[in-house]
C-alpha cells in the first residue's frame, strides 16, 4: 500500500528563522527510503489554534502525519494536547514514564522533578510509546480512522535518535514499498542546458523517474524508482544510470558521491599520487575541502594561500618578471604558482587558483570573474582560463574551487583539461 505523509514542525523559533528546520530534511530522507511519499512540509508556531487548523488540513490529504517539537514541559509545549483534541484521544498518565523522569532529575540534574514535567508522562490513550534515551520528552504514535500520527521531540539529536530507534521500524511495518534513488553527479553543464538536453527523456519516465537538481556550482541528476524491495528497485535503476552516464559523457564525475573532492581523493589514492595547492582568490577553499575528508593526509601534502604578490614571489617562487609583466591574475602566474607549490612540497601534482573574485576588479583592472587554474604535473604544466562573469564573490570562489577539482579529476582520468 502506498502512503502519503505530511511533516508538521511546531515552533515559533522556526518561523522567526532563529533555527533551521533540519528535522524535516532528515525525516523526508528516511521516509523516502521507506517508500512513503512526503508531499507536504508545514511549519506552525506555538499556537494551539493554528496547529489545530494545520492538523485538520493534513488529515484530509495524508495518511501519515509526523510532528516535531512541542513535547516539552513548558506552557507553550502544547503539541500533544492539541493533537489529542483534534483526534478525540484522551491523555493518559504513564506512571512508569513519570517514575523514570523523577529518577532522571535526581541522578542527572540533582534536584526534585518540577511539577510541570508531569505532562511529559501524559500520552494519548492506546498509543505506541517511543522512549527517549537522550532527553526527557518521549514520543509516540497512534492510528485514528486510517491516519497514523507520530509525535517526535524538536531537538535534532533527540529527534534523530528516536527516528532510528522507533520511527523507521514503525513506518516500515506499515509500508510495503521502498523508494530508492541514485545521484548522477555532473560538473560543466548547467541545469538549464541539461534539462533541455534530457527534457523528452525525463517527461516520458514515471517509474523509474529522472529529475535535475541544481547544487552550488554543479548539477545532480537523480534517478528514482519505487518497488516492493531494494533489489527490485536496484534492478530498475541500473540500466537508467548506465544509460545516463554514457549519454552525458565526461561531465559525469561520479554516482552517489559527495563531491568532486571525494573523486579526486579516491583517484589520487588509487594511483599513489600526492597533491599540493596554491590559492589566491579562493582563500584556501580547495585545501579546506580536501582536508575535510578523513584519511586525506595520505595524498595531500599541504598548500599555500598567497594573497599578496610578495607571498607569491617569496614563498611560491613566482618570478618577479611574470608579476610585473602579466600581473597576479594571469595564466603565467597560475602556472608558476602551481609549479612552485609542487616544488616546495614535493607533491606529485599541484593545483593553483588565481583570479578576481570581486567585488571590484584587481589593481591592474582585470574584470571580476576572470580566473586561472594551473596544474603542475610530471607531464608538464597546464592551465584552464575562465570567465565566470560578474557574480557574487562567494559564488566565484565556489565555482573556481570546483574547476580546480575538475582539472585534477580530468588529468587523473586522462581526459582533456
Amino acid at each position: 500500500m502506498s502512503h502519503t505523509a505530511e511533516i508538521i514542525a511546531v515552533g515559533t523559533e522556526l518561523l522567526l528563522g532563529n533555527i533551521a528546520n533540519t528535522n524535516a530534511q532528515e525525516l523526508s530522507e528516511a521516509l523516502a527510503g521507506l517508500g512513503i511519499n512526503v508531499f507536504w512540509h508545514t511549519v506552525v508556531g506555538d499556537n494551539p489554534r493554528r496547529l489545530k487548523e494545520a492538523l485538520d488540513i493534513a488529515r484530509k490529504r495524508a495518511d501519515v502525519i509526523l510532528t516535531t517539537g512541542g513535547l516539552g514541559p513548558t506552557y507553550d509545549d502544547l503539541t500533544k494536547q492539541t493533537i489529542c483534541e483534534a483526534f478525540g484521544k484522551p491523555l493518559v498518565l504513564h506512571q512508569d514514564i513519570l517514575d523514570d523522569l523523577k529518577v532522571f532529575f535526581e541522578k542527572n540534574v540533582h534536584m526534585k522533578m518540577p511539577s510541570n514535567n508531569v505532562q511529559q508522562a501524559e500520552l494519548p490513550e492506546g498509543c505506541t510509546v517511543f522512549d527517549n534515551p537522550v532527553g526527557t520528552a518521549p514520543g509516540c504514535a497512534f492510528e485514528s480512522d486510517g491516519v497514523h500520527v507520530l509525535m517526535l521531540p524538536g531537538p535534532p539529536f533527540e529527534m534523530r535518535t528516536m527516528l532510528q530507534r522507533h520511527v523507521i521500524p514503525y513506518l516500515r511495518s506499515i509500508s510495503g514499498e521502498v523508494i530508492l534513488s541514485h545521484d548522477i553527479m555532473t560538473f560543466g553543464l548547467g541545469e538549464s542546458p541539461m534539462e533541455e538536453l534530457l527534457r523528452e527523456k525525463i517527461s516520458q519516465m514515471e517509474n523509474p523517474s529522472l529529475a535535475t537538481y541544481a547544487k552550488p556550482s554543479e548539477v545532480r541528476l537523480r534517478a528514482t524508482a519505487k518497488a516492493e524491495s531494494v533489489e527490485a528497485a536496484e534492478a530498475m535503476l541500473a540500466p537508467v544510470v548506465e544509460e545516463m552516464t554514457a549519454f552525458l559523457g565526461n561531465v559525469v564525475y561520479g554516482v552517489d558521491v559527495s563531491g568532486l573532492e571525494e573523486v579526486c581523493f579516491r583517484l589520487l589514492k588509487e594511483q599513489g599520487l600526492t597533491l599540493a595547492t596554491a590559492e589566491s582568490c579562493t582563500g584556501g577553499r580547495v585545501a579546506e575541502r580536501m582536508t575535510a575528508m578523513p584519511g586525506v593526509s595520505t595524498v595531500y601534502r599541504g598548500g599555500v594561500v598567497s594573497y599578496w604578490s610578495s607571498v607569491k614571489a617569496d614563498v611560491l617562487g613566482v618570478p618577479q618578471e611574470i608579476l610585473d609583466a602579466h600581473g597576479a591574475v594571469s595564466e603565467p602566474c597560475a602556472r608558476a604558482m602551481a609549479e612552485g607549490a609542487r616544488r616546495i612540497t614535493g607533491a606529485d601534482i599541484a593545483v593553483s587558483v588565481t583570479g578576481a573574485a570581486g567585488p571590484d576588479p584587481d589593481e591592474r583592472g582585470v574584470p571580476v570573474g576572470i580566473v586561472y587554474i594551473g596544474l603542475a604535473t610530471p607531464k608538464g604544466t597546464f592551465c584552464r582560463s575562465l570567465d565566470l562573469g560578474k557574480r557574487r564573490r562567494d559564488r566565484i570562489q565556489d565555482l573556481a574551487s570546483n574547476h580546480a577539482f575538475d582539472v585534477i579529476r580530468r588529468y587523473l582520468t586522462g581526459l582533456p583539461i
